[in-house]
């Protein structure tokens, strides 16, 4: 890690809360006045954060809302949408937005859906790797209900994790769900009591941060592959990347200490 990157995650920002313990850094959009809403600043603010992520120690990233407004994320901020044209809101989409700077990183990522996420929120949380949500939260993309559609990835994230049929009926229709059908449907990964959240989101953190971060990036990387390539070329991608880990001295740490029934010492290298 470069003094610059420690520098970015160590700062102070103005919507975002950075947070960095035992291998995890959380990131917490924090405007509970808006319901976190993802106004110019959060994305702004994000799109600094975000790169400095692949470049520090920790080896799993967390995206959340804060707590005070029963929200993830609720979406864009709808103020800001009702005073852009044309050309403004072209210059808002150009890419890399914060959407694809998320699913472009290299570390593992896990949406800690904490309440609603609805529109921009939810496809923040589908471009994370995984999704745990608290029970009593609503999910979906509403924005049919502006006269819009998603424009944050959700017409093709959202076909992907749920199936077209069930994308369909949520986009064309605005309709949200609840937590349970979320998970029903494959929209998140794992729904938890309030009482429990916090643990199992932690539970989880802490055993991919146990993992070699070399392997826990091929492993994202090829898993990733296999939605957006055929069957054989994904197989062929999978091979080339685990044949690429027996360069490496994690490779033989692991190996190394299973036979030595003890907890391995990972490099990264």
């Amino acid at each position: 890690m470069t003094d610059a990157d420690g520098d970015v995650l160590d700062r102070a920002f103005d919507t975002l809360r950075i947070d960095r313990d035992d291998g995890v850094v959380t990131i917490t959009v924090d405007r509970p006045e808006s319901r976190n809403a993802l106004n110019a600043t959060v994305r702004d603010e994000l799109r600094t954060v975000l790169p400095a992520v692949d470049e520090a120690e920790e080896r799993v990233a967390v995206v959340t809302g804060s707590e005070e407004c029963n929200a993830f994320v609720a979406g864009a901020d709808v103020s800001e949408l009702r005073e852009r044209d044309l050309l403004q809101q072209r210059e808002a989409s150009r890419r890399p937005r914060i959407y694809e700077l998320v699913d472009g990183l290299e570390t593992p990522v896990v949406a800690r859906i904490n309440g609603h996420a609805l529109g921009g929120g939810l496809e923040l949380a589908m471009a994370c790797d995984v999704r745990f949500a608290e029970r009593g939260g609503k999910l979906g993309q509403p924005e049919i209900n502006l006269g819009l559609i998603p424009g944050g990835g959700g017409t093709q994230r959202l076909p992907r994790l749920v199936g077209e049929g069930q994308a369909m009926r949520l986009i064309l229709s605005g309709e949200l769900v609840d937590a349970d059908e979320a998970a029903e449907i494959g929209l998140v990964d794992q729904v938890c009591d309030p009482e429990e959240f916090d643990d199992r989101v932690s539970e989880f953190t802490a055993s991919v941060a146990a993992k070699s971060p070399t392997a826990l990036r091929f492993a994202k990387e090829a898993v990733r592959y296999a939605s957006r390539s055929s069957l054989d070329a994904g197989i062929d991608y999978e091979a080339q990347l685990f044949v690429q880990l027996f360069a490496t001295d994690d490779k033989d740490e692991g190996i190394d200490a299973f036979f030595e029934d003890r907890e391995p010492e990972w490099t990264g290298t």
